[in-house]
This record gives structure tokens, sequence and C-alpha cells, in this order.
């Protein structure tokens, strides 16, 4: 028991809170009017003037209700129980109140786990007093203690969701990283065996043709510095210490593939200069294409054609995948997946940027933009 105590108070706040929205305005504007109708034309409402103004003045901090939860739900707190001890118990009216329900939630939602136990220490015995002087009712007391733990749990099951999303797309992350590592270290080794053969050349070709061997050398030098650049990526990619996947890493010529006899159909053009591309960028395409592909196939709906264009320039490689299906439910437009998430993370890495959404039409697109060289080192 004293562990999981100790866990909820060591509980920090979640990462990134939304920012204000347009929607937090409208929401504001929606409760200070029902408030000013509700002080105009409900009748019997007890201390008409002091409920309105007392939270007409509260609801505005509904604004930092994210950014701020402890401090506001504090201050509403605070307010509204100065109000019941200047009135004799007579709390501010349960109508007009009923917005301010959103900070108990949001305190649950976006409040660090000592601010949580601290918000809820107050309300418990504050409405105990409030019972013990006869200024609630038991059933009062009792409905109002539900109402703050069905917002609190609630909060807490999306606080939970938020987590678990997170963690998985952290996984997904840390897997594309090692991915491109493993890629990475076929590029490596490429470049130095490369180099071996070299130098095994140079040193038979010496004593009778010194200039091939000078050739040699300066290939060996060629060589060595796109080594150094590929490894200078590899370590600022690389985040666990695992053994690479000797299995070629994948180039843009291994698309072809991905035209498979299986349905839907793959389509793949490639044009442009592709002598001089880096191999980590090659694999990249092939990698980011190969995703697109499979989630088209595993999530789109009656689709009949799938599309790989890529295209390179004298700085950049661009690849465009689109489908002609509808999206299904495992591709929402609003919340990229775990797949697509490794691909931005991919892409990323390598100085480059990846974005996927609905096609302009119907489908689906997923549109990729690498710099020709590579991440700068």
């Amino acid at each position: 028991m004293n562990a999981v105590l100790r866990s909820l108070w060591d509980e920090p706040r979640p990462p990134d809170p939304p920012s204000r929205v347009w929607r937090d305005w409208a929401l504001l504007g929606v409760l200070e009017l029902a408030v000013l109708l509700e002080g105009l034309v409900r009748p019997g409402m007890p201390w008409r003037v002091l409920s309105v103004i007392v939270v007409a003045v509260l609801l505005p901090a509904l604004l930092w209700r994210r950014t701020r939860p402890f401090p506001v739900f504090l201050g509403s707190f605070a307010a509204t129980s100065a109000v019941m001890l200047l009135t004799g118990g007579a709390a501010p009216s349960a109508y007009a109140t009923a917005g301010l329900l959103l900070l108990p939630y949001a305190l649950a939602r976006w409040g660090s786990g000592r601010e949580i136990v601290l918000g809820l220490g107050l309300v418990l015995p504050e409405t105990a007093l409030s019972v013990a002087l006869g200024q609630k009712s038991l059933a009062d007391a009792a409905g109002g203690i539900v109402v703050l733990f069905a917002a609190v749990t609630l909060a807490a099951a999306f606080r939970y969701r938020a987590r678990a999303r997170l963690r998985e797309l952290d996984q997904a992350k840390l897997l594309e990283r090692e991915r491109l590592a493993r890629d990475l270290h076929d590029t490596v080794a490429h470049h130095v065996s490369a180099m071996a053969i070299r130098a095994q050349a140079g040193l038979a070709m010496m004593p009778s043709q010194p200039k091939a061997a000078a050739d040699a050398l300066q290939l060996i030098e060629a060589e060595a510095a796109r080594a150094l650049d590929e490894m200078r990526t590899m370590v600022r990619v690389l985040r666990r210490d695992e053994p690479a996947d000797l299995a070629p890493a994948p180039r843009i010529a291994d698309l072809a593939k991905l035209a498979s006899g299986a349905r839907p159909s793959v389509d793949v053009a490639v044009a442009g200069d592709l002598d001089d591309l880096p191999p980590s960028i090659g694999s990249a395409i092939y990698r980011l294409a190969q995703e697109s592909v499979t989630n088209a196939r595993r999530h789109a709906r009656h689709v009949t054609r799938i599309e790989v264009r890529v295209t390179t320039d004298d700085t950049s490689v661009r690849l465009r995948v689109s489908d002609d299906g509808e999206p299904g439910l495992g591709r929402p437009a609003t919340s990229p997946g775990y797949g697509i998430a490794g691909m931005i993370e991919r892409a990323g890495l390598l100085g480059g940027t990846c974005e996927a959404g609905p096609g302009p039409g119907r489908g689906w697109t997923v549109t990729a933009v690498l710099p020709r060289r590579g991440a700068a080192a």
C-alpha cells in the first residue's frame, strides 16, 4: 500500500499539455452566457447577484486548467469556500457552477500526483466539515463526492490511455532507430570491405605500377570519407548496444520487389540520377516505401492500385506512395499510427521529412523528402 501511495505522490505531470484553442474560448462564452441567463430568469435563486458575480469571475480560470491545474483548482475551491462562509453555508447556484466540474477533471488529468492528492485532500475534509456543521445534508454531500470521483476517474482513464499510447510511440521510434542503425552498419561494412580490397590491390601493384597504387590510395581516401559520414550518423541514432543484423541493406533498386503478384497491384517508377546516392538514403527510401505499401494493403478499404514514385534532383530524393482506397479504421486522418511514427522518425534522423494523410481525392498518400547527401554530421 505504501508503494502505491508513494508512486501516486511521485507521479509527474503529463508532458506537453494541449495549448489553448478556440474551443476553450467558445466554451467560456457559452458558460458565461448560461450564468447570466440563469441569474436573470431562474426564480428563487439564492444570493442571485453574488452567485452570478462569483461564478462569472471564476469561469475564466478554465482557460488555464491544463497548464496550471492545481493553482486554478485551489483558487476556485478557496473562492467557493469563502462564499459559503460569508453566506452561512449557501454555495453559489449548482446550475451556475456545473462548468467548474472541469477543474477537478483537469487536476486529475494534467496535475502531478502530489497536486492531485493535495487537491482531493482539501475537498474531502471540507465536505465532512460542512455536513458536521449542518451546512449540507448527508445526501447532498454524498452526491457531490460521487460526481467529483466520477470526474477524477474519467480523467485517470484518459491519462492512462495517453501514457500507454506515448509508450507505444516511443517503442515504435526506438525500433525504427535500431532498424536504421542496422542498415547503416551494412553500409559501413561495405565501405570498409572496399577499402581493404583497394589496399590489397595497391600493395600488389606498388612495385611495378606506382601510379596505379596512388590511384588506389585516392579511392581508399574517398571510401574512408564516406564511411566516416555514415559512422557519424550511426553514432547519433544508435540507442542500444545490440548486434547488428548482417542481412544486406535494401536499396532503391529493390523497390521493384514491392510490385509483386499480390493484390492490390503496386506500380513502381523511379526517375533521376541514383548513381552516387548514399546507401543509407537508398535504404531509407526503400523502408519508407515498404511500410507505406504494407499499410495500404492492411488498412485501406476497396483499394485496387498502389503507386510508388521516386524522383531525385541535385539536392534531394522524393518519395510518394499513394493508393485509391478508402481510409479504414486503422488509418485515422488526425492520429498517426505507430508505423507512421516510425517513418517520420527515420526521415527526421536523416535530415528529411515524412508526411502521411488522406489524398486530395480519395485514398491515402505518404510523401517523404530526404537530402541527397544524408543528414549533416
